[in-house]
């Protein structure tokens, strides 16, 4: 859930606090390599390509299992072993499986969520930054002032935050500095969101751009704090077994249930969680495959029930009794307690649902979640927050609830989002100026104004006096490339992203055997010039900050300890502390892939794959796209500039500052391949249109795209495997490929 993103989210609620990466300059920092050569792969080797009329005659699952063998099976393979390991052997091996996947082309990693310029009241770290699950969308404890917070105070309360011993000698010391400087608090907090609410069941979506709303009305087990630790919250306490498979949690007695209107509707029990996960089972966009085997923490008989081998009694969750819950895995699973944070383990107050008209497959009954999830009024509240107010396309607005267990926690008493569509460059900016919104990044053209424009009485400019650059999160927002196309108009509106391809047969079957060649996805991926993409976004001299080269951040996972492995025939040795992006980087070496995804200089000498361009290399492109060109030839396809390969890429044309990086996407392409590919830009006049295309897809079907570069993952839990999973062969992102 954390995290289907779409990529309008990461310059409009850009406010994390920590640099990622270094300050970028303006020169390509993509390593120098030779015309690339592949010796798995060398261009004299026939090539057959894809038996396309045998495809036709598969149903679309099998079709999809076929292309993504072809097309990652080098990666399927290697990745099959790596989530057989465990400790640091698991890691290791999960970042051989990565390397493998990058080479395959199927994706380019384009950048991070953050990376900008931003201005904000948000007093920094002051809610959890914790990499996956929620709850840095659980805004209660975080603090915020009525003024502007400077350059030089924000960057002295992240020092009292890295000095605090835990969350409340922060909050303490962060109070005191304020105080002292001068700032009042608020109880307000308003955030700009470029996202519309589809639906208010927080157990029934995988989008973060609903999930993000609920948040904040209900608890779950556990929560991180301010310093990224983990709290009791419904839980007050856990054990675990001492074979690793089953957790126990002790259940907080007294916590009301509510309605909208705060009126007390039940108290929260351990059936609750029993509730939850019959929802879950039934409902067919939720995050059950975190609870799979193949796709997580492998909860006891959850694959079996839903291939009805298995009864729910028999199904890894039990209420022991009114405030004992026990869940059971099939295998340890160390990260199980990292996942607490998402839906999967929300609580649903039973009696609620099905007053709203929902049913429970599990009890025998047809499945409908009737109105539950419709609307605000139509959830029920165990959280700091009631819904207020909704209005689409305009605002959603929460207060306090006053029944709320930690009610005295709560610091913000009124939440708003604020949406904005990223339509006016200088929205967020006026915005953020006047206070209408607690704080936000500023786009390119805000950025501009910012650095000339000086508040009243100030010899300062508003970006002297409060800027800052925003931290890179964990989010990885690619390029996808659609390896099996289906749809050339929205599968919503048949008027809307219409291709120029649409009737053209010919033209189909030659993208897609064009599209399916590594050689052909290596060229495009080789060919964009990313950090021209971001200079269109966040400004010229930011445009490498918020680039991230591999799809798993390359500092998520350390080595405990030294570890030797065998890295193509060569048994090679990491010592302790060697980073997840430096085993990447050697397995790339070793295949001799052009991609650098990892700089041992980066981030003042610790290291980082973030910051610069490892990909970006137009020689590289053109050497790859000649390559294809040969293999292609053999199976009768011709590409040249007087028979190029023609992309359809959307365009927002609403937005100034996309609409100018879709260009950049066109002109590094065209440029690069010597117009031997062609970017027809598709535009999309409304964002509703756009993610309908692009985010809001069904399946791998509904990709109305070539090329795109429009929704990005981030961790649900402390493993790689949290990336890796959703590239396997039927993972939740595979929908961005065609596939699945």
């Amino acid at each position: 859930m954390k995290k289907f993103l779409s990529l309008a989210l990461a310059l409009v609620m850009a406010l994390s606090l920590f640099a990622c990466g270094p300050a970028a300059t303006n020169e390509s920092k993509a390593p120098e390599s030779n015309a690339p050569t592949n010796e798995s792969n060398p261009p004299e080797e026939t090539y057959e390509g894809l038996d396309w009329e045998a495809i036709s005659a598969m149903d679309y699952e099998e079709a999809s299992d076929t292309i993504y063998d072809f097309v990652l099976g080098d990666f399927s393979e290697a990745y099959a072993i790596a989530k057989e390991a465990t400790g640091d052997e698991r890691m290791a091996l999960m970042a051989i499986a990565e390397a493998k996947l990058l080479q395959s082309g199927i994706f380019l990693p384009v950048q991070s969520n953050g990376g900008n310029y931003a201005m904000s009241r948000v007093v920094p770290r002051t809610s959890s930054t914790v990499l996956w699950g929620m709850d840095e969308y659980r805004y209660y404890p975080t603090l915020v002032t009525n003024e502007l917070i400077t350059t030089e105070d924000n960057s002295a309360l992240k020092a009292l935050w890295a000095e605090a011993e835990d969350a409340a000698a922060y909050y303490e010391a962060a109070k005191a500095y304020l105080a002292e400087h001068n700032y009042t608090l608020t109880d307000t907090y308003t955030i700009s969101t470029p996202y519309i609410v589809n639906i208010w069941d927080t157990i029934g979506t995988s989008y973060t751009s609903d999930a993000m709303f609920i948040a904040g009305t209900y608890d779950n087990l556990m929560e991180y704090d301010a310093k990224n630790i983990q709290q009791p919250g419904l839980a007050t306490s856990y054990e675990v077994s001492d074979d690793g498979l089953t957790y126990t949690f002790h259940i907080r007695e007294g916590v009301k249930w509510v309605d909208q209107q705060g009126t007390e509707i039940g108290e929260v029990t351990a059936d609750d969680w029993v509730a939850g996960m019959e929802h879950l089972l039934d409902n067919a966009d939720a995050l059950g495959y975190l609870l799979s085997s193949a796709g997580g923490c492998g909860l006891k008989n959850f694959d079996a029930y839903l291939k009805g081998e298995a009864t729910f009694e028999e199904v890894g969750v039990k209420a022991l009794d009114k405030y004992t819950l026990e869940y059971t895995l099939e295998a340890p699973f160390p990260p199980f307690t990292t996942m607490l944070g998402y839906s999967i383990f929300a609580p649903l107050n039973r009696e609620f649902y099905r007053s709203q008209g929902g049913t429970f497959g599990a009890e025998g009954e047809e499945y409908t979640a009737g109105n539950y999830g419709k609307t605000p009024s139509n959830i029920a509240y165990c959280g700091p927050y009631l819904i207020t107010s909704y209005t689409a396309q305009n605002s959603v607005r929460y207060a306090a609830n006053p029944s709320y267990w930690n009610a005295d926690a709560v610091v913000i008493k009124n939440l708003v989002y604020s949406y904005n569509d990223g339509s006016d460059p200088l929205r967020n900016y006026n915005e953020t100026k006047s206070g209408a919104i607690s704080g936000g990044g500023l786009r390119a053209e805000a950025l501009e104004v910012a650095k000339t424009e000086k508040p009243e009485g100030q010899d300062k400019t508003y970006l002297e006096l409060y800027g800052y650059v925003s931290a890179c999160d964990a989010s990885t927002f690619p390029g996808w490339n659609n390896v099996y196309r289906n749809t050339w108009n929205n599968y919503d509106n048949d008027g809307v992203g219409v291709s120029v391809k649409r009737d053209n047969e010919a033209e189909i079957a030659r993208t897609r055997d064009a599209m399916t060649n590594r050689h052909f996805l290596r060229a495009i991926t080789y060919s964009i010039d990313r950090g021209a993409y971001n200079a269109q976004l966040v400004g010229e001299e930011l445009k490498y900050t918020s680039i991230r080269n591999s799809y798993t951040p390359g500092t998520f996972q350390y080595l405990t300890a030294e570890l030797t492995i065998d890295i193509n025939g060569t048994s090679t040795t990491f010592p302790a502390n060697t980073s997840y992006g430096e085993i990447m980087q050697a397995q790339l070496d070793a295949d001799g892939a052009h991609i650098k995804v990892w700089d041992p200089n980066g981030d003042g000498g610790a290291g980082s794959g973030d910051g610069f361009d490892g990909w970006y290399n137009a020689a590289n492109a053109k050497a790859e796209l000649e390559l294809a060109i040969a293999q292609l030839a053999q199976i009768g396809v011709e590409v040249s500039a007087e028979n190029p390969i023609h992309l359809d890429y959307p365009v927002r044309t609403y937005d100034n500052s996309y609409r100018n990086a879709a260009n950049v996407v066109k002109q590094s392409i065209e440029g690069a391949l010597e117009g031997k590919v062609i970017i027809d830009l598709v535009d999309y006049d409304k964002s509703e249109d756009n993610e309908h295309a692009t985010y809001r897809i069904n399946d791998g079907r509904d990709a109305n795209f070539d090329v795109a570069i429009a929704s990005g993952w981030g961790p649900d839990y402390g493993d790689a495997q949290s990336y890796l999973d959703t590239v396997q062969a039927g993972g939740y992102m595979c929908k961005n490929f065609g596939l699945y």
